[in-house]
């Protein structure tokens, strides 16, 4: 099973985007876990987690938490803008699957 962790602030602002994107992850029969966590539970969570994408309000960790990652061999990216405050879940997850892939 993926894992998939999105970060924000405080972990609540991400909890409506998780939600539509677990909508599609059942549209799509896909074997998908996804959860939200506040920022300062990212190296608590990093080690569980295939794929990390960030809140665009949190950009701004983008570098700590990329180096943090890398030698797990772990993605971390920011979500789009859009799809972020349009909740796009679809865009999301397909970003996810991607980083995954690479």
């Amino acid at each position: 099973m993926m894992r998939i962790i999105l970060c924000c602030a405080a972990g609540m602002s991400t909890s409506m985007l998780v939600n539509k994107m677990k909508s599609e992850v059942q549209k799509r029969d896909l074997d998908i876990f996804i959860d939200a966590v506040p920022v300062s539970e990212f190296e608590r969570i990093i080690n569980d987690a295939d794929v990390v994408l960030l809140g665009p309000q949190v950009q701004y960790e983008i570098a700590r938490l990329t180096e943090l990652a890398k030698p797990l061999g772990k993605p971390v990216a920011v979500i789009d803008m859009m799809d972020y405050g349009t909740m796009r879940g679809d865009k999301v997850l397909d970003k996810a699957l991607t980083l995954v892939a690479s």
